[in-house]
């Protein structure tokens, strides 16, 4: 089986990333930076793992990388030559498939083989090759919609490894499907690169789920979100096949946990922000979490066997949530001061403690009385409804606002979670059909 490749540092990489940066512009005029300064190498021999949360910029990375957009600034080098548009030898799996309902498997496969316009004969054998290779043999005449979302996904990779590239970049091409059929296609996809049947040198692997990473890379770089940075490290030495019992493996997932719920070192060097709560504004982009997501955490967190304070990966793997989902819940406890998050350990506030063993009425109360002092776009709210005569205000008004700081669609969800904590809490109300907060029924 593949086991990790001691690589000599002179050997020139395959891919060389240095200080790239990408902005798209909002429309107001203004930059939204996506990616800050970006270094990274890919050598022969290696799966390398980008993780994160969504947000942090892995896929436009990737696009950039396979020369599918343009960086804002900084250099992208393959094999010594600078991409500056599709490079022949990196090829890419999505995660949402992207086939042509109209063509059959082997005509989904063929497509890339044609682009290079080689023999017919050609391009079918090495066509048919790439189907019995990723295990679709016999299936050469079915149309995507007669498939399995997991079959529909290993023509994506035929598809791929048809051209034969040495980069193979993958964006979270696992997560669309359920947790079996993954699993199977993961297993699969590392048997053929350890016994080197795969036709490709490299892999640039864009994942959020942290057991999937550890399972699969050789070293994961941990990004961070608005903007998408490189903010560490983790080497995997473990010998393929790797067990996810084994406590090494689990001992990795733990680093990785810790890593990702590190605080930003520029943080820990300015005044206030190395409080145990960081400073937040109104220009704080939420993720949508629900209370009730928040009351189960907490409920959970303040129960035997935690008492209060568990293990980030202990929790999860408990609840049966991956990190994309956990990790919302938990910044947004922490946000409330519910709960303070620290070297991948959540532990309750004494907020925390008293919201879990509090009834609905008193939670209410404790979770308004948190919501408008420690998240400041809540408080604004509130705000400008008790200082208007109607004690109402159209929602365009805060989208507006947000929009200065943020995309419309991070604006959007932000303010979703606002009308979801609101109306809990009962601080105000919100009409969808009129798009507009108010004062009607608070508490």
């Amino acid at each position: 089986m593949h086991a990790t490749t001691a690589l000599a540092p002179d050997v020139a990489p395959l891919l060389d990333v240095r200080a790239v940066c990408k902005s798209f512009r909002k429309p107001d005029g203004d930059q939204l930076v996506v990616l800050e300064n970006v270094n990274l190498t890919l050598r022969a021999g290696e799966i390398v793992g980008l993780l994160g949360r969504s947000g942090s910029g892995k896929s436009t990375l990737l696009r950039v990388i396979a020369g599918l957009d343009s960086p804002s600034s900084g250099a992208i080098d393959y094999l010594g030559q600078a991409v500056d548009g599709p490079a022949a030898g990196i090829a890419m799996v999505f995660q949402g498939f992207a086939l042509f309902p109209w063509l059959t498997v082997l005509e989904n496969v063929q497509l890339g083989l044609e682009a290079l316009r080689l023999p017919e004969a050609e391009i079918r054998r090495r066509s048919l090759q790439a189907i019995d290779l990723i295990g679709l043999d016999g299936f050469e005449s079915a149309y995507p919609r007669e498939l399995s979302g997991g079959m529909r996904q290993r023509v994506g990779f035929a598809r791929a490894l048809v051209v034969h590239p040495n980069i193979l970049l993958m964006d979270e091409p696992f997560s669309a499907l359920d947790v079996l059929t993954a699993e199977t296609l993961r297993n699969d996809f590392l048997d053929l690169w350890g016994e080197g049947q795969l036709p490709i040198r490299s892999v640039l692997l864009v994942t959020h789920n942290i057991e999937e990473a550890v399972q699969m890379c050789d070293r994961l770089l941990i990004f961070s979100t608005q903007p998408g940075r490189v903010v560490g490290e983790v080497a995997i030495d473990l010998p393929q096949p790797r067990h996810a019992l084994d406590p090494r493996f689990r001992a990795l997932i733990e680093r990785v946990y810790v890593e990702l719920t590190a605080k930003p070192r520029a943080e820990q060097r300015v005044g206030l922000k190395t409080e145990r709560f960081p400073g937040t504004g109104i220009g704080t982009a939420l993720t949508h979490v629900s209370s009730n997501l928040l009351s189960g955490l907490m409920e959970a967190v303040s129960e035997p066997p935690y008492n209060g304070q568990a293990d980030l990966p202990a929790i999860a793997q408990s609840l049966r949530m991956e990190v994309d989902d956990l990790f919302p819940v938990a910044e947004a406890l922490q946000m409330l001061r519910f709960a303070e998050i620290e070297g991948g350990d959540i532990k309750l506030t004494d907020a925390g403690l008293q919201f879990a063993k509090a009834d609905t009425d008193e939670r209410k109360r404790l979770f308004a009385r948190h919501l408008l002092t420690y998240v400041p776009l809540a408080a604004h709210v509130r705000r400008v409804l008790d200082e208007r005569a109607s004690h109402t205000a159209p929602k365009s008004r805060f989208c507006d606002e947000l929009e200065d700081y943020m995309a419309e669609n991070a604006a959007e969800q932000t303010l979703r979670t606002i009308i979801s904590w609101g109306r809990y809490a009962e601080v105000f109300a919100y009409d969808d059909h009129r798009q507009a907060f108010s004062l009607e029924n608070p508490a």
